[in-house]
């Protein structure tokens, strides 16, 4: 989610800002990525003139979040189907172990939130998505958490412990509440599930009564960094973090209550998931002050496995005849594309947009946790020289990089002109520092070829919730994606070595 704020050019240079959150003076770091060239400048100076006309700090787009509906805000109620004597079978199996998860305010009764979870011990523990309990697990100060049965019965939960890289908490219920109401297992990992098998998704949607869902297991979802169960089935609001199940009862995965793309697609985190935070944390203390270093311990550990990851990868071609241009493999980031739309007026340009669909959710305010990227190269022939530098700037300086708020710092940005492989380029890179997580920064990346005067590309990378030390190491690989063609480099040196060159 891009959080309207200052452009680059009104965000480039606050030092002060935050000084108390960065390590300023580590930022000589970057002047080692961002060596500047001073043989470009001269034969330049007359197409910067133009571009610094227009301010040349911003991107062809504001980027924006993985399109992902934030776990709270679910997709829209469906018309209930039909269940099968099969589902009767498994919901009467299964009910006795089924929760309403609620957040309610500590000082009064008034609910804040509302999701559904489910018994895995005779000794009260239970499961549910970090997203459900998380005003909890933030400011456990206001708020308390309360389970009701599907009969009615209530009582209070306490938190022992969340994975909120796979969107899973434990919880527990006070010694011998919910005794005798059994637990529910987990199928066997040795025992995986058939493309088409039946699966039963359970919870409690919109708060209305508890239901079965029935759908169909479709695998792993493809391109996505953590493993996601696609689920044919319909996941609304409230059933998040209810359990899902095979026919004989067992857990397979946990609702997660997210649908992309259009309706009847849901997705589920993976069971293994869930019982292993259940083995990890079953004898943990409860958790009772706000989970802010907890939550920067997984996320730093999260960050440095997607980095790690993303910078192994090497650039697949963007297929431009003059550039060299950034686009990642798709292992876990989903890439689209278009064209020139009718109405540019003699601008042609071709535009690639990649992201990962799925973001770490912290909070209602802050997903983090996702790397976005996208570029665009321009054809300026028709508008000559003038006209193309006024619009291929004000492209740039449209970019929005963010502001100063109550979770991130405002942005400190450094420009420099580097010189790729002969390529000239202007970069600017920015980071804002999270607030309550120490050492994770929100990163952002722009680039502009300025070769010519008619032709151009525009480039921006985002990372969300990474180290310093990582903000370098993407900085570095996104810059080296860009360079000539193999086509133009030849034609360059063909130029070079003609008889007319020579004389």
């Amino acid at each position: 989610m891009t959080t309207p704020g200052c452009s680059a050019p009104a965000c480039g240079y606050k030092p002060a800002s935050i000084a108390a959150s960065l390590n300023l003076g580590r930022f000589h770091l970057f002047r080692f990525l961002l060596q500047p060239s001073a043989r470009l400048l001269r034969p330049l100076v007359g197409l910067m003139g133009s571009l610094m006309f227009g301010g040349l700090l911003g991107v062809a787009s504001a980027a924006p979040s993985p399109a992902v509906t934030p776990p709270p805000a679910a997709a829209a109620a469906s018309a209930p189907a039909a269940v099968s004597a099969t589902a009767r079978r498994v919901y009467e199996g299964t009910r006795a172990q089924l929760l309403q998860i609620r957040t309610l305010l500590k000082t009064q009764d008034s609910q804040a939130s509302v999701g559904s979870g489910f018994l895995v011990s005779e000794d009260g523990h239970v499961l549910t998505n970090y997203h459900v309990i998380s005003q909890f697990a933030l400011e456990p100060e206001r708020y308390r958490l309360r389970y009701a049965t599907t009969e009615g019965q209530e009582g209070q939960l306490e938190l022992l412990d969340f994975d909120v890289r796979r969107d899973l908490a434990l919880l527990r219920a006070p010694a011998g509440a919910l005794k005798g109401r059994g637990a529910l297992s987990f199928r066997p990992a040795d025992r995986p599930l058939a493309k088409g098998d039946r699966i039963y998704s359970m919870g409690n949607p919109h708060d209305v009564a508890f239901a079965v869902v029935e759908g169909n297991f479709n695998g792993l979802v493809e391109r996505s960094f953590d493993p996601l169960i696609y689920y044919s089935g319909s996941i609304n609001s409230g059933m998040s973090g209810g359990p899902v199940v095979d026919e004989d009862g067992r857990v397979v995965g946990v609702n997660v209550s997210a649908m992309f793309f259009a309706q009847q697609m849901s997705f589920l985190v993976p069971g293994e998931f869930a019982r292993q935070l259940f083995e990890r944390s079953r004898t943990a203390k409860p958790l009772s002050a706000p989970a802010w270093p907890r939550l920067r311990e997984q996320l730093l550990r999260y960050q440095d496995e997607l980095v790690t990851r993303f910078v192994a990868q090497p650039w697949a071609s963007a297929g431009h005849s003059r550039y060299q241009l950034p686009v990642p493999q798709e292992q876990f980031m989903r890439c689209w594309g278009r064209g020139t739309p009718a109405d540019t007026k003699g601008l042609e340009f071709q535009r690639s947009q990649c992201r990962m669909e799925h973001a770490v959710f912290v909070s209602d305010a802050m997903q983090t946790g996702y790397l976005d990227m996208s570029h665009e190269a321009y054809d300026g022939a028709k508008l000559g020289a003038i006209r193309f530098a006024k619009q291929y700037s004000g492209s740039f300086r449209n970019e929005r990089l963010g502001r100063d708020d109550k979770d991130r710092t405002a942005p400190f940005c450094k420009e420099e002109f580097v010189d790729r492989a002969g390529l000239p380029l202007r970069a600017v890179v920015c980071l804002r520092a999270y607030r309550k997580l120490s050492g994770l920064h929100d990163l952002s990346v722009l680039v502009t070829t300025v070769d010519a005067s008619t032709e151009g590309a525009l480039g921006r990378f985002d990372a969300r919730g990474v180290s310093f030390d990582n903000a370098l190491k993407l900085s570095a690989h996104y810059l080296e994606g860009f360079a000539w063609t193999a086509k133009k480099n030849n034609d360059k040196n063909s130029s070079s070595n003609s008889p007319s060159a020579s004389r």
